[in-house]
């Protein structure tokens, strides 16, 4: 399938990460790819991305995007509310424990969002690729940017001149959650960089050479530590056969 360039890129991403009942993974994914990708963008939302959480057989993450606030609170009001959800949604819901963590994002000005050339939507069906994601998110104290800047400036240029450019650096979305029946983490102050690689040994090699890289074992890196709330957050994630990442 040639290539198909990403058009009509969001300004608003949910980071979904959900818990699930136990074997229950895969039943999901089925069900997601089978009747819950094209009823969302007929809506005018992008799902970008779907993948197996590689370190938890029960956890489920995704991307969805949106124009704008606006456009995220009409559509999730007709699709929640609308048949497909009505009929598909009881089934979903009962694979989940939990689908509450859910980071509220937005690009970064000049950095893009999943901008490259991506293969057409496979069908329902497809073989999941052997791609591998790498996502990691750090979290800064509130209204603290210069974490994020380190980030910005320092460790995404290394990370292009060492490997594979990022597909997406996104921080949060300051903007009030309007769509009350979809919680997500108030009170938030993240960065997130996604990478994709042929397979898990090129973004180790890639990792290991941008830690090995002067600007960022010098300075970047611990300059980001000192800024951070806590560890990392890092994601290990294999895209299902849907998956437009």
């Amino acid at each position: 399938m040639p290539p198909t360039e990403l058009v009509g890129l969001p300004a608003v991403i949910e980071l979904r990460q959900y818990t699930l009942r136990p074997r229950r993974r895969d039943e999901l994914i089925e069900l997601f790819d089978r009747e819950f990708v094209e009823p969302q963008e007929d809506l005018g939302m992008r799902v970008l991305g779907q993948f197996r959480d590689l370190d938890d057989p029960d956890r489920f993450v995704w991307l969805r995007g949106f124009p704008d606030m606006v456009a995220r609170h009409r559509a999730l009001t007709d699709f929640y509310g609308g048949p497909v959800w009505a009929e598909h949604g009881p089934q979903a819901n009962d694979t989940m424990i939990d689908s509450d963590d859910v980071l509220l994002l937005r690009p970064v000005p000049a950095r893009g969002v999943f901008t490259g050339s991506l293969s057409g939507r496979p069908p329902v069906g497809a073989a999941a690729p052997g791609r591998f994601m790498s996502a990691t998110v750090w979290s800064f104290p509130p209204g603290r940017q210069d974490g994020i800047a380190l980030i910005r400036d320092g460790l995404l240029p290394a990370l292009q001149e060492t490997g594979p450019a990022p597909l997406a650096f996104l921080t949060t979305e300051h903007a009030h959650n309007t769509f009350a029946g979809l919680p997500v983490r108030a009170d938030e102050n993240v960065a997130a960089v996604f990478t994709s690689y042929p397979d898990e040994s090129a973004h180790r090699r890639h990792l290991a050479e941008v830690r090995s890289h002067p600007l960022v074992r010098g300075e970047v890196l611990p300059g980001v530590e000192r800024e951070q709330t806590a560890a990392p957050q890092v994601l290990r994630l294999a895209p299902t056969g849907r998956s437009l990442i």
